[in-house]
């Protein structure tokens, strides 16, 4: 493979790398990671909430109104943005921390790994979650603090200040607006105004119910992503005190979507089209918004096309969208695929599948099991409310949500809450059998491990070497 080249996943097609970053003025990148946040910000249409600053960063860059994070589970996310491959292959199929333990397998070079390489120095602030820490070579992090956005933002300006002249990468996680327990760590933190939310005047996501658990909550979150949107404020502040505004390539994303049932885990949009916003110092135009189908997939070759820095021996399972940052409707932008195994280690469900403009499919490798639950979301007053009241949770029943078919194909254009399966619907096959087709291909492009199931079902099997040997032998004669 050509080092100086980004090869495409999704196209095939070679997009010649950037000069190498010594020819050149430093070429920064700034990553900011929200955690669970969704379309809860005022440029994304949410009137309740209270994110000037998010909005100030979208009028000054791009906004993607179809970006799609590759799983809604926060260490196996971030691992697909750190390596450009999708998870199944990666082999971080889960959570990094504690009795989970998943990472990386040893052949998967990290974006702090490929950016120290070419030259970068590197910083980490606040959450991670992603492993080996050998293979995230930081020159200097400071992970114990990821709500304190005031004080993030001072460690961040020495990281800058010390960096003298070289580029930089600084990776910054925040924990917001993350549940803490029961609640959402909202409390008083240096540098940074409280902004409580009304339970009574927030706005019900279609896919919960109106109930005063399920409002008393979203209050809370209100009042977290705020306090994340203050921190990104603090952040442009330091980029612009330390002149290094006009230098700097800005990403701001979530890694999935809001912490509420139907939505985090689950392959359902609640959970995976999330805010991402883009700043480039070489755009001509701002307050851009992007149509583009993007995938979180696609972040490490943008960056690496950015930083003009050599990309692994690997092939990537994204592009770069730096070529099409600034089109409003971009031609070739018009699938995104996804891929959830784990979340926690007793939280195995693995799900594949495509959205397309109008649809998506989604393939339930195991449908006999339960659809299971990340702790925080069962201990979740929300799910509580929903379990005692024995009913629906949003538009979907809860027996819908805990059993799952084989096959789910939903119309997003008539059916956004993705209640109405349409697999078995005669005027849809036509559709399912195209998607499914696709999914399948991409699944063996990107050497799923779990097709391998197929082949115990008796489905058409890929081409892994388990699966070769399972193959029937069709010369051989039955006894």
């Amino acid at each position: 493979m050509n080092r100086r080249s980004f090869l495409s996943g999704a196209t095939g097609a070679l997009v010649p790398a950037a000069p190498a970053v010594e020819s050149r003025q430093p070429r920064n990148v700034l990553l900011m990671i929200a955690d669970d946040l969704g379309f809860h910000t005022g440029e994304y249409g949410d009137a309740a909430a209270r994110t000037p600053n998010l909005d100030r960063l979208a009028r000054d860059g791009v906004r993607f109104s179809n970006a799609f994070c590759t799983t809604a589970s926060c260490a196996a996310c971030r691992s697909v943005i750190l390596s450009g491959l999708h998870n199944h292959a990666n082999g971080h199929y889960g959570h990094a921390h504690a009795e989970h333990n998943q990472q990386y397998l040893p052949f998967v070079r990290p974006l702090p790994r490929v950016l120290k390489d070419a030259g970068y120095r590197t910083g980490l602030i606040g959450k991670l979650h992603v492993n080996p820490a050998s293979a995230l070579p930081f020159d200097t992090s400071a992970p114990g603090i990821q709500r304190g956005v005031f004080e993030m933002a001072g460690i961040a300006r020495k990281f800058i200040q010390e960096s003298s002249g070289r580029p930089w990468y600084l990776h910054v996680g925040f924990a917001d607006p993350h549940r803490w327990g029961r609640g959402f760590a909202n409390q008083d933190y240096p540098g940074v105004k409280r902004l409580p939310f009304d339970p009574g005047k927030v706005p019900v996501p279609s896919f919960l119910p109106d109930n005063a658990a399920v409002r008393a909550e979203l209050a809370e979150y209100y009042e977290a992503a705020n306090r994340l949107d203050q921190g990104i404020g603090f952040f442009l502040d330091v980029l612009r005190e330390t002149g290094q505004l006009d230098n700097t390539l800005v990403l701001f994303f979530s890694d999935n979507g809001i912490p509420f049932p139907n939505a985090k885990t689950t392959v359902y949009d609640a959970g995976i089209h999330l805010p991402f916003l883009v700043r480039s110092p070489d755009q001509t135009r701002r307050g851009v918004v992007n149509h583009a189908m993007v995938s979180f997939v696609d972040i490490f070759p943008t960056v690496l096309e950015w930083a003009g820095a050599a990309p692994p021996e690997y092939p990537l399972h994204g592009r770069s969208f730096l070529p099409v940052l600034e089109d409003e409707n971009p031609a070739g932008w018009e699938r995104a695929y996804f891929s959830h195994t784990f979340h926690e280690m007793t939280m195995y469900y693995p799900m594949r599948g495509v959205r397309t403009r109008r649809f998506k499919y989604i393939r339930n490798l195991l449908p006999e099991l339960e659809f299971p639950f990340a702790s925080d979301l069962w201990a979740s007053a929300t799910w509580q409310s929903v379990r005692d009241g024995g009913g629906q949770l949003g538009k979907r029943s809860i027996q819908a949500y805990l059993r799952r078919p084989g096959e789910e194909l939903y119309d997003i254009q008539q059916d956004p809450d993705e209640v109405v399966n349409l697999a078995s619907s005669p005027a849809h096959q036509k559709t399912l059998l195209e998607l499914r087709a696709d999914v399948h291909s991409w699944r063996r492009r990107t050497r799923d491990p779990w097709l391998i199931l197929g082949t115990y079902k008796g489905e058409e099997p890929g081409d892994s070497f388990e699966e070769r040997q399972l193959r029937p032998d069709p010369s051989r004669k039955p006894r």
